[in-house]
């Protein structure tokens, strides 16, 4: 893999860039210091400006840290983020799973980590995992709607942000550390996480590990699938090493970090597939806030490398290598207020390649370029705040078709160039101390992506032969969004409520299409005799594939989300809270007035918490609704819907100063519930049901 950068070389390359950073480091610094603290000042993704109140947070924003968080890590990003308020998660069994928001995935949904890029093969195929182990991760937070204006074409659905504390931002002094065990679950999973840290309050150094391992995991009978599912197991492991330098009285700060991460799993689809993946990460930044200046008042630059290589074996034998090299740059400048108004301006930067080589690479060798530039401001006036701001960017993709012996059908060297635009605007009303309302209107473009425009072969993970279209046009949206937040102030927040309701209107939705054709593996036109059975188990897929090509349609996808809290009682000692969850999407090919595929449906959520001294107990009721609104290209028909029940205990005990025990047993699925994900895709999805009852037990102990 490619390493030309060091460590050193993008921390000079970031010195000889910046010299400023915004208050946005503090917002992200405080989760980092105390993972486990309720924070209402939440926002680092979506918020420039370093907003301590998620009320005043214009664009609709959630997160997940601390016990609930540790309570709800899964195998992938995907599983873990599964629940939220419109986050839904792809599913190729186990050990694959990128979030969806709002009922978009891929390359709509940007996920970043402390707001860099994070390069892998993820977005390109189902079976391909995010370089990322919910292990690691302090606090994530989630950004629903188009962010676009801040993070690119890519995130025009929005934004998953991991958040470590892997370039420790904030000062420390002595050391402290946190050690996690954990074991069971369906997968019977055993995995350990390690993080130490120390500091003198000017130098900071931080180090973190994990291993994980997992077998083939159970499915209730029910499913009429084997249980445990086969070539479900898989390992992974990794770490960091990072250290950051506190200067000028603490309103700077400098660090850089080096990571690596390998992961090996088998993908339910095939008996003898398991993909082998290596990620290493190099990253550096540098802040300054608080400068008090005429023109700048502060500003923050992040820059980052990844070396990402999957090679997915058949058997002992290595078939097809997946490549991606990239780095990014990110920068920022907050402004001096002037009157009522603040804001930023930036500039964002990042190139990668990626290659594919093997019987199975669909994808010629491509060269992706993207530059933007942006501004965001807010004027506040009275108990109301406008927003606006716009975007500018140049996106290129280039593919070396001939390269490394590619196959013919990929023709000859081409590439393509856009521009892009994208504009929003929006407002808060604090209606009352308790109360606020929000309501935002955008306009947004994303570039095609190297696969939308250049892929050409058999894909193996959807039973389908895709193909790109060279001359397909950039994706235009039109989103608006109104929420309304309610928090009481007499139970410190834990009697809240939120509600929010949103559409998105594409003029031009790139999907999958169904050409009609069938086609071989080195692509010549077939003849199938396989009628609609295209299943993986059936052997049809494997010999002839139906043809799929990237066309351009009209969508719209409209829903609803809601959470509330209420304390139900309060005594001395120990509370007792009801908490509810709903979200719902709706999403139609509005050209051919067809379902979109892949959709979650309608979602409703109940629990309880028990809370006296340390000790928590909770249950929670998740009941998915049937999906009937099934894409015509989607195998299987409606999705019936399910309960899960699940239920935890968790005691946290001080063990001495600073120090404290977490140890926690979670149940899930405990009904033994049949089910299956609809946001799936429909070769894999009757074949990985979702896990059948299990039971999960672990330890952290922070000192």
């Amino acid at each position: 893999m490619n390493r030309q950068n060091s460590p050193r070389q993008i921390v000079l390359a970031a010195l000889m860039t910046l010299s400023l950073a915004p208050d946005i480091v503090l917002a992200q610094s405080a989760a980092q210091a105390d993972p486990k603290k309720k924070i209402e000042e939440i926002v680092v993704v979506g918020n420039p400006l370093g907003v301590t109140d998620a009320r005043d947070v214009v664009s609709p924003v959630s997160s997940l840290s601390g016990d609930e968080l540790l309570m709800k890590r899964g195998n992938t990003l995907g599983e873990t983020l599964n629940g939220m308020p419109g986050v839904s998660a792809s599913w190729f069994g186990p050990n694959a799973g990128r979030p969806v928001i709002r009922g978009l995935d891929g390359d709509r949904v940007r996920v970043l980590t402390n707001l860099g890029s994070s390069f892998d093969a993820s977005s390109l195929s189902f079976d391909h995992n995010p370089a990322i182990d919910p292990l690691i991760i302090e606090r994530v937070e989630v950004l629903r709607g188009p962010a676009a204006l801040l993070y690119g074409g890519t995130a025009i659905g929005g934004v998953v942000n991991v958040i470590d504390n892997r370039i420790p931002a904030a000062p420390i002094v002595g050391p402290r550390g946190a050690f996690e065990v954990r074991g069971g679950g369906a997968d019977r999973e055993r995995s350990v996480a390690t993080l130490l840290e120390a500091g003198n309050g000017v130098v900071a150094i931080h180090a973190d590990g994990f291993n994980r391992s997992t077998q083939d995991y159970r499915v209730p009978s029910s499913t009429q699938v084997r249980s445990p599912v086969v070539n479900s197991s898989a390992s992974a492991s990794g770490g960091a090493l990072g250290a950051s330098l506190q200067f000028m009285g603490g309103k700077g700060s400098a660090g850089v970090s080096h990571s690596n991460y390998q992961s090996n799993y088998g993908t339910v689809a095939e008996a003898d597939v398991r993909i082998d993946m290596r990620q290493t990460r190099t990253a550096a930044e540098i802040t300054m806030r608080d400068l008090g200046g005429a023109l700048v008042d502060g500003a923050f630059i992040k820059a980052s490398k990844s070396d990402y290589k999957h090679i997915e074996f058949e058997g002992s034998d290595a078939g097809t290598t997946f490549n991606n090299t990239g780095s990014d740059i990110r920068a920022e400048i907050k402004h001096a207020k002037f009157g009522p108004m603040q804001g930023v301006f930036g500039f964002q930067g990042e190139q990668f390649e990626f290659s594919a080589l093997g019987e199975e690479a669909f994808i010629p060798k491509t060269k992706t370029n993207n530059r933007g530039v942006f501004l965001y401001e807010e004027i506040a006036s009275g108990a109301m705040k406008y927003a606006f701001g716009a975007r500018a960017e140049r996106s290129r993709v280039e593919a070396d078709a001939a390269a490394n012996g590619a196959p013919v059908r990929f023709g000859s060297a081409d590439s393509r160039s856009f521009t892009l635009a994208s504009v929003s605007a929006g407002l808060t009303y604090r209606l009352s101390s308790q109360t606020s309302f929000s309501a935002n209107v955008a306009s947004n473009e994303r570039a095609p992506t190297y696969y939308e425009l250049f892929a050409d072969g058999p894909h193996v993970a959807t039973a389908a032969y895709e193909v790109g279209n060279r001359n397909i046009g950039k994706e235009r949206a039109t989103s608006v969004d109104v929420g309304l937040k309610w928090r009481d102030a007499a139970s410190q927040g834990a009697t809240n409520a939120s509600v929010g309701l949103f559409i998105q209107s594409f003029s031009r939705f790139l999907v999958l299409r169904r050409t009609g054709v069938d086609r071989d593996a080195e692509g010549n036109r077939a003849v199938s005799d396989c009628g609609d059975n295209t299943s993986v188990e059936s052997g049809c897929a494997a010999a002839i594939l139906p043809e799929y090509r990237y066309q351009a349609t009209s969508a719209r996808l409209s829903g609803i989300e809601f959470q509330g809290g209420w304390r139900a009682m309060e005594r001395a000692g120990w509370t007792w809270d009801i908490k509810t969850k709903l979200d719902y999407v709706r999403a139609t090919d509005r050209t051919n007035n067809e379902p979109l595929p892949r959709i979650a449906p309608l979602r409703v959520g109940i629990g309880s918490v028990l809370s006296a001294g340390g000790l928590r107990l909770a249950a929670d009721i998740d009941r998915a609704s049937k999906q009937g609104r099934i894409a015509p290209t989607e195998l299987g028909g409606a999705v019936q819907g399910y309960s899960l029940i699940s239920a935890s205990v968790m005691y946290n005990l001080a063990i001495g100063a600073g120090k404290s025990a977490t140890f926690f047993v979670r149940g899930a699925n405990l009904g033994d519930q049949r089910a299956f994900n609809a946001a799936s895709i429909d070769t894999i999805r009757y074949l990985a049901p979702l896990p059948g009852r299990s039971v999960k037990a672990g330890v952290r102990v922070d000192f």
